[in-house]
């Protein structure tokens, strides 16, 4: 790729902002080698990785990279067998540490099947956790062996510290005696030469027995190792000496380990540095929220509110660039810092940036095409040292680039002959424009010439842009416009900034009439694409606002199903537990009235009262908790003698329906059976049904109703836990539940225990009707602790 192109669109800054991406030396110097590739499946490849990363990095946040490092050198010392340190072996622990982490992020994908164009590499990687762990084992720092690391090493440590204790209490002694006080220089204990000795004063060397290790400077003090340490200091360097040995021989052992996983560390290593490498591409990506372009090789290019990457986000104006499909060449005119350049310099670094696999600051399906080369001639090149002007070193570039342009290259020209006479400017540019586009060159260009709007609108294949500019506020607003050639502003400029009106007309009419005309029509035309574009902009915005208003209208009809669902389930449930309640104290107020009518009794009959009262106040508390609330319809209210004995009615207070069983009482109060239930309610309470008329199809009716309820019938009950009373009231309405729904089979779990759960349930299944038969479960299906009955 063209080095000067590189250089002039700013591609190595981006570089320098991927290579702060990247975490380890390695990943950074591949970021620093990164270069456009003009292979279409080389950049699909790497657009593919970058995206996978990015997709990764929202969803399971960043993986880090940090502590990782070039371990090439320790790799060549292990291939001929020497041992490594410990800060080495540390590092390759570091090293499995970093895979192991890079595996489990692999796997943080809840649906499992994450296989993108990461995977192979996440794949690959070993975590030999085993040998990271023995590693941190035995190493604790660079310069510190764990205790631990071997047997050996424990004793010999545990040797030297009771040696120390030993020499220290010898020393502590001499240094402490009485005796000894006058020929010391300092009551202190200090070291020489790995040795222990206490400072005597040199008047004392000959009454102080031991050895003399060194002396101060002025020579007044002499640090001499007494006579009586010297075997104790000789058994604590000997020890000293077997730690060393046995620290080397446990480096060498876990450096024989790391030998024999050599390959796979290597390889360990390349996949982690790749994987630095993509993710620094995905960081980059995230960091101004680029997108991945889509490439073909058909010379198509189509940016979607593109953003110049090195510029203010909060400031740059999106831009929307496209050439390559009806046109080949744009010839971009209006103001100077209108925004060109920086469309110039947008599209070409986003040609870069994209051949390099770096995503682009741009809408989703933006296109790029590739490219075998880029070619620009972009800002101020005057060369002093070669007595260049901006003219000749403009002219000297352009040169190049005619030679070296190719149909399948891209050029980019600022300013093309500018600072030199206009009339020969602008036929000089012609003449360049109209042999690039001779050769099919992919061009776009900047100029002020005028002549070159009109040879764009002659020339097929050549297409005019221009950079807006807002006269009411005197300034550009950066957005480009293609199709449609810049006018000159400089007489409604110099009107708004207060030019005598005479002298603007004057100079109006220095210009060719037909010149006049035609800055008029590109006046209109612009005026006239701007009420365009907004109207579109309006009805693409109404569009929008008709498109979230139609799913948020399909987000509220599902919430409100769901609730539907959601409040008919729990009435459903509530309704349920009211009848279960119901019937147990049915059964329970049944039980007793049966074992109080065999004993008839004045005390029987007060028992009897008092449990009719209780259940009155019970149904008292059920009106309370369940009062009826209509508020669709307003309910008919009836009187009195429109109740007769027989006649259908709906209790409102406990949503069920029942037959009138006796008039209605000087308060409104009746009786009201429904089904085992028979109770005191008032008329308020009620609502007089009209009489069913024959069903059709009572048959098909049945069934939906007994496949409703199959729905919710598990076929299985169980009774663990609950005495024979309770397991036969429970297990009574479950058969009943179970037979309406129409299950051939159920089972029912009592356990094993003592057998009287089982035996009740048998002897109650015998006085069943609707029961075909009945056995104990075999193995698999529970043994003796069930039994298994057909209806």
């Amino acid at each position: 790729m063209n080095e000067k192109a590189l250089r002039i669109l700013e591609y190595p800054k981006i570089i320098e902002r991927l290579v702060e991406c990247a975490a380890s030396p390695m990943g950074k110097h591949l970021c620093e080698q990164l270069m456009p590739s003009t292979d279409l499946n080389q950049i699909q490849t790497w657009q593919s990785e970058t995206a996978d990363a990015l997709s990764r990095l929202y969803k399971f946040g960043n993986l880090s990279f940090s502590g990782l490092i070039d371990l090439t050198p320790a790799f060549k010392r292990l291939a001929i067998g020497a041992s490594l340190s410990a800060g080495e072996l540390l590092s390759i622990a570091k090293l499995l540490s970093i895979a192991k982490t890079a595996k489990q992020y692999a796997r943080t994908d809840d649906d499992g099947d994450s296989n993108d164009s990461l995977s192979y590499l996440f794949d690959n990687l070993a975590s030999l956790t085993p040998l990271m762990l023995e590693i941190q084992r035995c190493i604790l720092a660079e310069d510190e062996i764990s205790d631990e690391a071997s047997k050996t090493l424990k004793d010999i440590r545990r040797q030297i510290k009771q040696t120390n204790i030993k020499l220290h209490n010898q020393l502590t002694s001499i240094v402490s005696s009485q005796n000894n006080k006058n020929m010391l220089q300092d009551a202190i204990i200090t070291m020489r030469n790995g040795r222990y000795c206490i400072p005597i004063k040199q008047e004392y060397r000959g009454s102080f027995p031991g050895m003399i290790h060194d002396q101060s400077q002025s020579g007044s003090t002499l640090f001499i190792e007494p006579m009586a340490v010297v075997n104790l200091n000789n058994e604590l360097k000997e020890l000293a000496g077997k730690e060393e040995t046995e620290i080397e021989r446990i480096l060498a052992g876990l450096s024989e380990q790391v030998a024999y996983e050599k390959e796979q560390l290597e390889e360990n290593l390349d996949i982690l540095t790749s994987l630095d490498f993509i993710f620094a591409r995905a960081t980059l990506a995230k960091s101004y929220n680029g997108t991945e372009p889509i490439f073909n090789e058909d010379k198509r290019i189509n940016i979607k509110q593109g953003r110049h990457p090195l510029l203010d986000p909060k400031k740059v104006v999106p831009i929307n660039i496209y050439l390559g499909k009806d046109f080949s060449m744009l010839i971009v005119t209006g103001p100077n810092t209108g925004g060109k350049t920086v469309s110039l310099k947008t599209i070409g670094l986003f040609t870069l940036m994209g051949q390099a696999g770096l995503h682009i600051p741009a809408l989703s399906n933006s296109e790029l095409a590739v490219f075998d080369n880029v070619y620009a001639d972009i800002g101020d090149e005057q060369s002093i040292e070669q007595n260049l002007s901006t003219f000749s070193s403009h002219m000297t570039n352009i040169i190049s680039i005619l030679e070296n342009a190719t149909e399948n290259s891209f050029v980019l020209l600022d300013e093309l002959c500018g600072g030199t006479d206009p009339m020969e400017g602008a036929a000089l540019a012609i003449a360049i424009l109209s042999n690039l586009h001779g050769k099919q060159v992919t061009t776009m260009a900047t100029t002020h010439y005028s002549e070159l709007k009109s040879f764009a609108l002659s020339t097929v294949g050549i297409e005019n842009a221009c950079c807006e500019f807002d006269l009411a506020t005197l300034s550009p607003t950066y957005r480009l416009m293609i199709g449609l050639p810049g006018k000159s502003n400089a007489f409604a400029i110099s009107q708004k900034l207060g030019l005598e009106p005479y002298i603007i007309e004057d100079a109006k009419s220095q210009i060719d009439a037909s010149a006049r005309d035609f800055e008029e029509m590109l006046a209109e035309l612009e005026t006239r694409k701007i009420a365009i574009e907004k109207e579109q902009e309006e009805i693409y915005k109404k569009a929008e606002q008709a498109e979230e208003l139609r799913r948020s209208l399909e987000q509220k009809e599902v919430e409100l199903k769901q609730k539907r669902q959601e409040i008919l389930t729990n009435a459903r449930q509530q309704a349920r537990d009211i009848l279960t309640e119901a019937k147990e104290t049915a059964d329970e107020a049944i039980r007793k009235y049966n074992g109080w009518s065999k004993h008839t009794s004045q005390n029987n009959t007060k028992k009897m009262e008092a449990e009719r009262s209780k259940l009155r106040g019970k149904m008292g508390e059920l009106d309370k908790q369940l009062a009826y609330k209509s508020t669709t319809k307003t309910k008919k209210r009836h009187k009195p003698e429109d109740f007769k004995i027989g006649d259908s009615v709906f209790v409102t207070t406990l949503n069920l329906k029942g037959t009138v069983t006796s008039l209605p009482n000087a308060k409104g109060d009746l009786y009201v059976q429904m089904g085992i239930l028979k109770s005191v309610v008032n008329i308020k309470n009620l609502e007089l049904l009209e009489p069913e008329k024959p069903k059709q199809n009572n048959q098909t009716s049945g069934y939906k109703a007994n496949f409703m309820k199959s729905a919710t019938i598990s076929p299985e009950i169980n009774l663990l836990g609950k005495t024979v009373d309770e397991a036969i009231m429970e297990l009574d309405k479950y058969l009943d539940d179970a037979y309406l729904s129409k299950l051939t089979q159920v089972t029912i779990i009592h356990g094993k225990g003592t057998g009287a759960l089982r035996s009740a349930v048998q002897n109650y299944l015998k006085k069943q009707k609707h029961i075909k038969s009945f056995r104990s479960g075999v193995f698999g299906e529970g043994e003796a602790g069930v039994t298994i009955v057909e209806f």
